[in-house]
């Protein structure tokens, strides 16, 4: 699997201390500070439960050193590393009540995360031997994108747009409110930047022939197509666009829509419908 680069810790910092914020309340760990004596030193390992494609290690160990700068924190799996059952993932030493004050943060993120890096591999493996790249879409989680898309990179996937400014995408009901197909590309011509990609929903072929005939799109999202409509389709673009496959995409159906030929296979459900990857921490004793 690539590995990519971490995100700057400053972009994660936010969402990690809302989360701690949340998790620890007024009181904070009330738990901790009434069992575990003051000056406790422990050292607990993060551990995969089952197998799958790591990723949250950045952000759980950056959980850690929110709560207490003095932990260390060793990343043993790094983000998009493959891990089975029993694997350390992390391991971090330090003062036990700080573990245990951020350790349920460090879990839920890296568990997530780690979900859907492992969803995103397993349709990424169905598309291979093809051209079709497995993309996902905004159907994320709210105030979590940023590091969802970077679990979709881990699990082998590309990111769609990140934000509605990102590039321009003419959807039904944009060409709906706009008055059909050739009004809506016209439209798109003259009043935006060269700068911008263009790309534009059809469900049928006679939409699909509008697009090309009047052109102004680089890229054409194929929508809830079966596969001979979506053969067709990239018959007639013929190389012109970007071929994008959409709609009901889902592991099982990966192989079938990317040998008809797309460029690309949008999957909602890498971020919408992903299970968490089974982890937990564990101090070490003895």
């Amino acid at each position: 699997m690539t590995l990519h680069p971490p995100l700057p810790d400053l972009l994660i910092e936010p969402l990690l201390r809302a989360a701690l914020l949340e998790d620890l309340g007024a009181g904070g760990d009330v738990t901790s500070r009434a069992v575990i004596p003051p000056g406790t030193v422990a050292t607990a390992c993060l551990n995969a439960r089952e197998g799958g494609v790591v990723s949250g290690m950045q952000v759980a160990a950056l959980a850690f050193r929110l709560v207490d700068p003095a932990l260390r924190v060793t990343i043993h799996r790094p983000d998009g590393s493959a891990c089975g059952p029993g694997d350390r993932l992390l391991e971090v030493s330090g003062d036990a009540a700080s573990i245990l004050a951020a350790e349920r943060v460090a879990l839920n993120f890296a568990g997530r995360l780690s979900g859907i890096a492992t969803l995103t591999a397993r349709c990424v493996a169905e598309a291979q031997g093809t051209r079709a790249r497995i993309t996902c879409t905004r159907k994320t989680t709210p105030g979590l994108r940023l590091l969802e898309k970077q679990a979709v990179l881990h699990g082998g996937g590309y990111n769609h747009r990140a934000s509605l400014s990102d590039m321009v995408l003419i959807k039904d009901n944009h060409i709906a409110a706009a008055g059909g197909i050739r009004p809506v590309l016209m439209a798109v011509s003259a009043r935006l930047s060269h700068a911008l990609r263009v790309e534009i929903e059809v469900d049928s072929l006679a939409q699909l022939e509008e697009v090309l005939a009047v052109g102004g799109a680089d890229a054409v999202l194929l929508d809830n197509m079966d596969e001979a409509m979506l053969r067709e389709a990239v018959r007639m673009v013929a190389g012109r666009m970007t071929t994008e496959a959409s709609g009901n995409m889902r592991p099982g159906r990966i192989a079938a829509v990317a040998a008809t030929g797309v460029d690309y296979i949008s999957v909602g459900a890498l971020t919408h419908s992903a299970g968490t990857l089974d982890l937990g921490l564990d101090i070490l004793t003895g």
